[in-house]
């Protein structure tokens, strides 16, 4: 198992695997549309997108968008639903957080909804505390900011 980095030949995972969740749990929106038509966007604007493979498979992938070389955003976190619970989800915190670190950034924020209590414990376990609750100005299904210090 390995993670690999900006690799564009997953590109395509990164946005099938994030449109099955979102569909699962909620709508796709207008900035999902947007990251789907352009996910090389995301590095082009100084951000990352990680594949994690099990056998040269992806079995889950995140971003980290940049708001400046000081602060990301841990975004589009996703796994394979066969794949779930097999500790993926953490071994992708893992390398996003180790990454900051050798960017040398000093925070990392994310959007997320309180429903999805399995990732909301997953961040907790990971540093994350909430900012804070509500409706969110762009993603109509984020009720919930978290953030941590890298």
């Amino acid at each position: 198992m390995h993670v690999e980095t900006n690799n564009a030949a997953h590109f395509g995972d990164f946005i099938r695997l994030n449109e099955l969740w979102i569909s699962e749990y909620f709508s796709i929106e207008e900035m999902d549309r947007e990251l789907a038509a352009n996910p090389g966007k995301v590095v082009s604007e100084g951000g990352y997108i990680f594949s994690l493979l099990d056998d040269e498979r992806v079995v889950g992938v995140c971003a980290l968008f940049q708001e400046s070389p000081q602060r990301y955003q841990l975004a589009r976190m996703a796994v394979e639903p066969a794949a779930r619970g097999k500790g993926y989800g953490n071994r992708l915190i893992e390398h996003a957080l180790a990454h900051l670190k050798t960017l040398g950034a000093s925070s990392v924020f994310l959007l997320s909804n309180t429903v999805l209590q399995a990732a909301i414990a997953l961040y907790k376990k990971h540093g994350f505390v909430t900012v804070s609750t509500g409706t969110h100005p762009v993603y109509a299904r984020c009720n919930i900011v978290m953030e941590r210090l890298v």
